[in-house]
């Protein structure tokens, strides 16, 4: 039976903190979709400005919870579970606030899945495992 999964685009090295469990909160400027919440999507590692490698499945991921961060101080108290500190390009932005995504990894693609289609710049549809 074929399945199809939504993918979800992830740079890496910080595919590789969720995918070592170091990293359970995702963050974004935005809410996750409702339709994607609590269903299983395909983490697709890209490699950003530092990666040498193709854009690759690399597990199915589940985010299990949605909050949006009050403030600069408590989005900065969850770093052990974002991993986002006040350097980083994904640092806490005043102007347009931060959401927590938790992640859960229910399962790595291995070997990693070679995608042969244009990844979306957020999300991938009709993956095929």
């Amino acid at each position: 039976m074929v399945k199809t999964y939504t993918g979800i685009n992830i740079q890496w090295p910080i595919s590789r903190l969720i995918l070592s469990g170091q990293k359970t909160v995702e963050t974004r400027t935005y809410p996750i979709p409702a339709k994607f919440l609590n269903k299983e999507m395909i983490l697709i590692e890209t490699p950003g400005k530092l990666g040498r490698f193709k854009s690759r499945m690399c597990a199915i991921i589940k985010f299990t919870d949605c909050f949006e961060y009050d403030s600069r101080e408590s989005f900065y108290e969850d770093s052990s579970r974002h991993r986002v500190d006040p350097n980083s390009p994904w640092a806490y932005d005043e102007a347009k606030g931060k959401w927590g995504w938790e992640v859960e990894v229910c399962r790595l693609i291995s070997p990693h899945g070679a995608i042969n289609k244009r990844i979306g710049i957020k999300y991938t549809t009709n993956l095929i495992l």
